[in-house]
């Protein structure tokens, strides 16, 4: 049972040690705490990679707070250095607000070859200034970046993983083709210098943007399960049956732990959507049967589901609910150092996720209030 009081939970637990007597549920109904996306390009119509308006950004957040995500990067994709200080700037004022919990950068310090759905000519070295441009433009709301360890900048002393860290940012390895080697030393510069700061550092949706393991080339997806079944690195996945199948969801939350697991969408902004014609930065996207793709290419462009979508889908896989939902709240507030929000806590934020036993969104309240 949980109760509220104002805008926090003071309690949760049994009912028969609650202070109040439990409110009647319907039968299969299960209280989850407000879902983290800690990469997401938007929705319901809207990206952020391309909002230049604070309404533009509120329609993808509400998107996905109506069905239970209460807490959310804004996700930027690979884009010419005065784009990102823009989007960064009015992306940062909403997170000021509160409205969003930061900015995740997927770029520009990306591989060429395995970039995705990034556009290839705003591609470039690792650079610290730019790191630090976008840092003061977002007004200190720079939660993580998505950096390639083999691209000359951004590993070492002076780079922009450096330049990230000192900004309270992630670094998270990701979009790359290089070695384990390469992402062995990034992952070891970069690993005690957060947990400093209480941080942890992450790999961008493992698997997609990465070569493929192999027994004579492990490549970065070696090096990324490694770290975290050691316990240094979190691992994204987009859980949504479309970047990854259902047994390697499950593979790798058995192989790391769930603690080492967080679910993501990687949504644009079909998200809530029907299928057609969208854009993700300078990229034009088409989505058919629910699945985005680049119109000219055909690389994956982002995800359309949202985060409940994707918990529901791993429970599919066969990984127990409440490690899916785990994976989706708590591992993804902890790893960014978001200590309020996550879990069903006293003393946390009230943000609560009623759902049905088909884990359909029933009531979703943010801050003890109801999001409708």
């Amino acid at each position: 049972m949980l109760v509220l009081e104002g805008d926090r939970i003071t309690f949760a637990g049994p009912a028969a040690g609650a202070p109040l007597a439990a409110p009647d549920a319907a039968p299969g109904t299960v209280l989850l705490p407000g879902l983290v996306d800690v990469h997401n390009h938007g929705g319901g119509g809207a990206s952020f990679p391309d909002a230049t308006t604070a309404d533009q950004v509120r329609t993808a957040v509400r998107e996905h707070l109506h069905q239970g995500t209460t807490t959310m990067l804004a996700s930027l994709v690979t884009a010419g250095h005065d784009t990102l200080v823009a989007r960064a700037e009015l992306l940062g004022s909403l997170a000021e607000a509160g409205e969003i919990a930061g900015i995740h950068a997927e770029g520009p310090f990306l591989s060429y070859e395995r970039r995705g759905a990034q556009s290839p000519e705003h591609l470039v070295a690792g650079d610290a200034a730019l790191v630090r441009d976008l840092v003061a433009a977002s007004g200190g709301h720079l939660r993580s970046m998505t950096v390639a360890p083999e691209i000359p900048g951004v590993a070492g002393p002076g780079g922009a993983a450096e330049a990230l860290i000192a900004a309270g940012a992630v670094p998270s390895l990701g979009h790359t083709s290089g070695t384990t080697e390469q992402a062995e030393a990034l992952i070891a510069q970069v690993v005690p210098a957060l947990r400093e700061r209480g941080l942890e550092m992450t790999a961008t949706h493992l698997f997609n943007g990465m070569p493929p393991l192999h027994h004579r080339e492990p490549g970065p997806v070696a090096a990324c399960l490694a770290a975290a079944a050691r316990g240094d690195l979190v691992v994204e996945l987009v859980a949504d049956g479309v970047h990854l199948v259902p047994a390697t969801i499950r593979s790798v939350v058995e192989m790391v732990g769930v603690d080492r697991v967080a679910l993501v969408t990687d949504a644009m902004a079909a998200a809530g959507m029907p299928d057609g014609d969208y854009v993700l930065g300078p990229m034009a996207v088409t989505v058919a049967g629910g699945v985005a793709r680049l119109t000219d290419g055909g690389s994956i462009a982002g995800g359309t589901s949202r985060l409940l979508d994707v918990v529901r889908t791993t429970v599919a896989a066969g990984v127990p609910l409440a490690d899916a939902v785990r994976a989706a709240s708590w591992v993804p507030a902890r790893a960014l150092g978001l200590a309020d929000v996550g879990g069903l806590v006293a003393g946390r934020r009230a943000d609560v996720v009623v759902a049905d036993a088909s884990l359909r969104p029933v009531r979703v309240l943010r801050g003890g209030t109801d999001v409708d």
